[in-house]
């Protein structure tokens, strides 16, 4: 009979076990199913007077994300032709005298510069400093210079006279003030710095970030399902925050220039940004934004910004050389998905109409 007493015992024993099976089964599917919620983590900070949203995943998500925005705010060290002993401010100053050393990173992105602009046929040129500068968009001083103005600094443009050597990391310009400009590539060239610095820092498993208006991913997202890139309606209003549509891809950059982004009105005309190199003159393509979505960061940069100044015909027939795909807008209200973009992007605003491209 005393036996008789402990048989609850092993009894209480056996059901506390099936209990904490059945807890741990459950625990591991909802591990399974939203693990990846809990290893997210999200920051947004200031670079290149654009901000900096990052999104990563995994045991490191953390030191990654800082990791990558020190890799972003030494590029912009690097590169920004406003920043004294910058790799750009100290080839500025050297130009026409000697050949300047700058870091690996810079002649490669220098080297990527020149191969757009070639292909452009100088749509995108990285050595429009000297308008860029005059016109001053954003700046305490834009203005519409005069056409004499325009006229002698346009002599100081060019692409060919931008030398780069990237087996010893060094470039020259061959004249006296000429200068170059990589604001139409860094926010991507960041977005490639940050996803390098992802992989360097280990520990995630995917990520998303943007900065300005590009955006860059790395690997693909924890759940499976595609990453979703808005992409701004450039008739939305003054803040031209909603979207246009969706564009939805497994990996890759996605870079927007649009002429809603710099701009000022003066004796009635409005004027944006996005130069012409051959007139000196904010571009008249008939579009006013295009979005281009490719492999690299700098270079949908570019891409975009040579897709803008040439328009939709020229334009697409450059991206088709890359295979890219573009989403372009025209002031008319079309929207018109090339290349790679086909099938993957969904219009959602009213008011336009929507056209495809394989």
């Amino acid at each position: 009979m005393p036996c008789a007493k402990k048989s609850p015992l092993p009894k209480a024993v056996f059901v506390c076990g099936a209990v904490l099976a059945a807890l741990v089964a459950v625990l591991v599917w909802l591990w399974s199913s939203y693990g990846y919620r809990a290893r997210q983590y999200a920051c947004t900070n200031v670079a290149m007077g654009a901000y900096v949203q990052q999104t990563v995943y995994g045991g490191g998500a953390e030191e990654a994300a800082a990791q990558a925005a020190r890799a972003v705010g030494d590029l912009e060290e690097r590169i920004s032709w406003r920043i004294e002993g910058s790799d750009i401010q100290r080839l500025n100053a050297d130009a026409g005298s000697v050949w300047t050393e700058v870091e690996e990173e810079t002649a490669s992105l220098l080297a990527l510069c020149l191969e757009v602009a070639e292909r452009s046929g100088g749509a995108f040129d990285p050595t429009v400093l000297p308008l860029s500068a005059l016109w001053d968009f954003g700046g305490e001083n834009q203005h519409v210079p005069a056409p004499e103005q325009i006229e002698t600094f346009l002599q100081e443009i060019d692409y060919r006279d931008l030398r780069v050597d990237t087996g010893e990391s060094s470039a020259s310009l061959k004249y006296h003030g000429m200068g170059v400009d990589l604001g139409a590539v860094g926010k991507g060239a960041a977005c490639d710095a940050a996803v390098a610095a992802y992989e360097e820092a280990g520990g995630v498993e995917a990520a998303i970030l943007s900065v300005g208006g590009s955006v860059g991913t790395y690997r693909q997202k924890p759940d499976g399902s595609p990453w979703s890139v808005a992409v701004r309606d450039p008739g939305s209003g003054d803040d031209k925050n909603a979207a246009l549509g969706v564009l939805e891809m497994d990996a890759g950059f996605v870079s927007t220039s649009g002429s809603y982004e710099k701009a000022f009105t003066e004796g009635g005309v409005t004027y944006h940004h996005l130069l012409d190199p051959k007139t000196g003159y904010p571009a008249e393509s008939g579009l006013v934004s295009v979005t281009v979505w490719c492999e690299s960061g700098a270079l949908s940069d570019a891409l975009s910004t040579a897709c803008f100044v040439l328009g939709l015909e020229d334009g697409a027939a450059l991206l088709e050389e890359y295979g890219a795909g573009g989403v372009w807008v025209d002031a008319e209200g079309g929207v018109t998905v090339t290349g790679r973009a086909v099938g993957a992007f969904t219009l959602t605003a009213d008011g336009y109409t929507l056209e495809e491209r394989p």
